[in-house]
């Protein structure tokens, strides 16, 4: 049977890809958020425990750049993380206003459960492509993205 063919609002017509995205990236933020649900964290959470991951006893800074979030938001994250025993912040030895942030043993075993998650959304995104399909999607994506990245918004441009 067939997919059913989505509703799209008649002014989405002027940007049928973007508004493909648009579904696109709030059905897989709803189905990373019911699995991150069950393994008791917030969306975006993952990805802080994925850079720490990578290189524990960063600064929130060093985290701030490599999430793309602001700074309260980031805060506030790190703040649900460590309440959860995930993590502990410190200062810096260099600077007391600088704030380091390390992975508890408990943050350091979601390693495996984060990784599980990635392939569980991985195998439901890839479910009806095939491996040449998914290949392709993942270098357009990294195409459009870059476009969109490289594009000042327009308040930028004029100033």
């Amino acid at each position: 049977m067939p997919a059913p063919t989505p509703r799209i609002p008649s002014t989405a017509g002027e940007g049928p890809m973007s508004y493909a995205i648009y579904q696109l990236a709030r059905a897989h933020r709803a189905r990373a958020a019911a699995i991150l649900r069950e393994m008791d964290l917030h969306p975006g959470q993952e990805l802080l425990l994925m850079h720490l991951l990578d290189r524990d006893g960063q600064t929130q800074s060093e985290l701030l750049e490599s999430v793309d979030v602001d700074h309260s938001t980031i805060s506030k994250a790190l703040r649900r993380m460590q309440d959860a025993g995930l993590l502990v912040r410190e200062p810096a030895a260099h600077d007391r206003r600088v704030m380091v942030v390390h992975l508890t043993d408990k943050g350091r075993a979601m390693r495996e459960p984060i990784a599980a998650m990635w392939r569980a959304l991985e195998e439901t995104s890839a479910l009806n492509l095939s491996a040449q399909q998914a290949e392709s999607f993942v270098r357009t994506a990294y195409t459009i993205t870059d476009a969109i990245n490289s594009r000042a918004l327009p308040r930028e441009e004029s100033e």
